[in-house]
């Protein structure tokens, strides 16, 4: 078999979170074609206890705890030398000498870098002709730090509008050499086609998908809510920092009136790792903060409305896919829906602003006091039918192999890691 190496910013495994479902479906995939040599940081060392299960799936590994404290220092050299503190962030000296004995050998023939920072470490090897190298930045990571300047005061608005620029430029400048970039969607793609248009020629979109069976209503699910109550659930790593903000942003500006006309509604904010500022939002009335839970799914079968009020987003939102393959209705921001081919109104329920979610959500949930609904949700099975039918990973992977020069493979059972 060809040899590929693999580099990720974050363990791929288990697939929990946005960018680790990406990464462990495009590894799980290319393991198909390839003998994959995986190289990785590790920001949660209860995460190490995959490293054996990763190890069977590839033919080597190399795994480097990451340090958050140590790497926002570390990160603070990109302001001595000109650069993103990205890079800092992620730069490792024992990584790179991996790579290096690695792809010194002359056996691996493609490489693919997961997330931005994660290219410098093939730029030692740029001059070779025979390694095929493509960059995943999933988002577009500069325009994220662009919407975090605009979300916050000085000085770390000047500081992450910094960030910003320095990062599209080296975005720019890898996109340029590498032989294809791709993107979590067509619309992050062709934002990063305007921002860097000197790379236009080699970005393209591999999307998302959704494990349908996985996140399946014909399951049965304990109800993880009290008896009779109608709840609102959102979804997500509460550590990420605009999931932590929307949950604010909804209930301070949300639930009090959506309280007021149903006094017995329940908001469940459902994620790991909530810091204390989200852990003190349970305070309010009606709303509680799980943490991690071993099983999204009871929480979203059993939900009225599946909600995404995030006001900064990049990319997909999986937290919007599940939801939707789970046959629930989403509330969402337009921020949420970039990316998702999905219709407002048909397959999901759009609110643009503080009163469009307050009076959408009031008109989804009916007249005060109704339970759970009884009669099927169209717009739910219309988001399936839409998951269904548009969001396969075999089908967005086959374009990931295309690109790497790889033929289709035959499909693997789905779950090849418990």
């Amino acid at each position: 078999m060809d040899e590929l190496l693999f580099l990720a910013h974050r363990i791929p495994y288990p697939p929990n979170k946005g960018d680790k479902i990406r990464s462990f479906h495009m590894l799980e995939y290319l393991a198909r074609h390839c003998r994959v040599h995986l190289g990785c940081f590790v920001d949660d060392p209860a995460d190490l206890e995959h490293a054996g299960a990763l190890g069977e799936l590839c033919a080597s590994t190399c795994f480097i705890e990451h340090h958050p404290l140590a790497a926002r220092l570390r990160g603070l050299k990109g302001l001595l030398y000109g650069q993103a503190m990205s890079l800092h962030y992620y730069r490792n000296a024992r990584l790179q000498h991996w790579v290096d004995r690695l792809l010194g050998g002359g056996a691996v023939g493609r490489a693919l870098a997961f997330s931005g920072p994660m290219a410098q470490y093939l730029a030692p090897h740029a001059a070779a002709p025979a390694l095929l190298r493509l960059i995943d930045f999933v988002d577009v990571d500069s325009e994220k730090w662009r919407q975090y300047a605009d979300a916050k005061d000085w000085p770390l608005s000047q500081l992450y509008r910094r960030e910003a620029r320095c990062l599209l430029d080296y975005e720019g400048d890898v996109a340029a050499r590498f032989d294809a970039a791709t993107f979590v969607s067509e619309a992050e793609a062709a934002l990063f086609r305007r921002r860097a248009p000197q790379a236009a020629g080699r970005v393209s979109a591999v999307r998302n998908g959704v494990d349908a069976g996985y996140f399946s209503p014909l399951r049965a699910y304990p109800n993880p809510y009290p008896a009779g109550a109608a709840a609102l659930v959102f979804t997500g790593a509460m550590d990420y920092w605009p999931n932590a903000e929307a949950v604010q942003w909804f209930v301070w500006r949300v639930w009090p009136s959506l309280r007021l006309q149903f006094p017995d509604l329940r908001f469940y904010i459902v994620g790991a790792r909530p810091g204390a500022a989200v852990r003190a939002l349970a305070r309010a009335p009606g709303v509680s903060v799980t943490g991690a839970v071993p099983d999204i799914r009871p929480y979203l079968a059993h939900a009225r409305l599946a909600v995404a009020p995030l006001r900064i987003a990049r990319g997909v939102q999986n937290k919007v896919l599940e939801a939707m393959a789970m046959e629930k209705t989403v509330l969402a921001s337009p921020q949420a829906l970039e990316g998702i081919d999905a219709v407002p109104g048909q397959e999901l329920e759009l609110a643009r602003d503080e009163a469009e979610f307050i009076s959408q959500a009031a008109r989804l949930l009916g007249r005060p006091g109704a339970g759970p609904p009884q009669a099927p949700d169209p717009v739910g099975m219309a988001a399936r039918r839409r998951i269904l039918r548009d969001y396969d990973w075999d089908a967005s992977l086959d374009r990931l192999g295309a690109l790497l020069g790889l033929e289709p493979a035959a499909r693997a059972p789905a779950g090849a890691l418990p």
